[in-house]
């Protein structure tokens, strides 16, 4: 049967907007992983307990599940566009007062700021991509997009503790910081909407979100999500520790292991994306693949015994623990539906993180409770686990038509 699909061509321009929109996630990610070498020299600097240090990590989340959530919705409304610019910008204009902070109550407004205007930049990001990419197409654009969270926590590793040195807890903030508010403003310029410009301003009316929460696939893949993370988060929040005080693991080799897991991920992310355009697996099932895998690598983690075995299994468990997120992402504007993709991806995104906020203190619990190695890594393999059931019950359903892609022969106007 002949289509017009085949005549249909992309814009090249398309790769400058994933450019951006995956800049602006990385810097998101670098402002939000900076707090962690940066934290001890915080605390010493505003008189801040080690105790209290969890505190400003904490209100940092809930402004990000608050943005991710509204961030979305907001992407929908007013254009992707406008979002990840002046989340980006506001974002690193808040790492600047953070860095400027003379007291634990200053550092806290500004850390929940920070987190307030981060989070907004992942729907407005999605919102985009899914714009300008065909359905088809999306996976490996998640998966490049997606490898800004990985690449956010080496970058900030490897910089802040030098800068700390160097000078201050403070000049990382501050040059991190001007960067995002830079890019920021590149973003502002540079970035099209792509469909939703081409519109125009008219049509741009205030999204209905109540078919989302009606969604039955969307509600099934954020359970799926939760679940997911539980793992992953699981493990990077607590497997240094695990393997230091459960097995006796030296501290250096512990590291080690984990910068392998993470590093892995920046890879295998747009890997598997590029995979997932090209194979005829659907992504419910290769989903559900991974996951039963991540399940099953956890559970082979649970069962090591010294350091060499750990640094064998550390890579397979790192491609595992990530390449799940760019899949499911993609899944969302077909299941949600284009003109709502930035909504459902912050809400579904904001209830993903809920797994990575209570996986620390239930793992801290069973591990605290039995001082067993092996059952607190089985507690995390649950996760992934118990994520394939939601995931066997997502209908399909037939993505959108690519015919409003846009293409060469018209693109919206700067």
């Amino acid at each position: 049967m002949t289509t017009s699909q085949p005549a249909i061509r992309q814009s090249p321009y398309r790769w400058v907007v994933l450019t951006l929109a995956w800049a602006a996630f990385t810097m998101t990610s670098v402002d939000r992983a900076t707090w962690g070498p940066a934290a001890g020299s915080v605390g010493e600097d505003l008189g801040v307990a080690v105790a209290g240090l969890g505190l400003f990590a904490t209100t940092y989340y809930i402004g990000y599940v608050l943005s991710n959530l509204f961030g979305g919705f907001l992407a929908d409304w007013l254009g992707g566009r406008l979002i990840v610019g002046l989340s980006i910008l506001l974002s690193g204009s808040f790492m600047l007062a953070f860095g400027e902070s003379t007291s634990q109550e200053m550092g806290l407004v500004f850390q929940a700021c920070i987190g307030l205007c981060a989070g907004a930049e992942f729907g407005g990001g999605i919102r985009l991509i899914s714009n300008w990419f065909r359905p088809e197409k999306r996976g490996a654009a998640m998966g490049i997009f997606m490898t800004a969270t990985s690449l956010g926590l080496v970058i900030a590793n490897a910089v802040v503790p030098s800068l700390i040195q160097q000078a201050s807890w403070r000049a990382s903030y501050h040059l991190f910081g001007f960067i995002s508010i830079g890019l920021g403003i590149i973003c502002l310029i540079l970035l099209r909407g792509g469909k939703e410009q081409q519109s125009g301003p008219q049509e741009k009316t205030r999204p209905q979100i109540k078919p989302l929460l009606r969604n039955r696939n969307l509600i099934l893949l954020g359970l799926a999500g939760f679940g997911a993370l539980w793992g992953t988060y699981g493990f990077v929040t607590w497997s240094n520790l695990l393997m230091t005080k459960g097995v006796g693991v030296d501290p250096v080799q512990a590291g080690i292991v984990v910068v392998i897991f993470g590093t892995t991920a920046i890879f295998s992310k747009p890997l598997i994306g590029f995979l997932s355009d090209a194979i005829k697996m659907t992504r419910r099932t290769l989903t559900i693949c991974i996951l039963l895998t991540f399940s099953a690598t956890l559970v082979l983690f649970s069962t090591a015994t010294d350091g060499v075995q750990f640094l064998w299994i550390a890579p397979l468990l790192g491609i595992a623990a990530y390449v799940y997120s760019p899949i499911m992402l993609a899944m969302i504007p077909t299941l949600a539906g284009e003109k709502l993709a930035g909504s459902a991806a912050g809400g579904v995104n904001a209830f993903w993180q809920l797994g990575s906020t209570v996986v620390p203190t239930v793992i801290g619990m069973v591990f605290g409770a039995t001082s067993s190695f092996q059952l607190a890594f089985l507690a995390l393999a649950a996760g992934p686990l118990l994520a394939v059931i939601p995931m066997l019950a997502i209908r399909p359903v037939k993505p959108a038509s690519s015919q409003n892609v846009p293409v060469a022969a018209a693109e919206p106007a700067q």
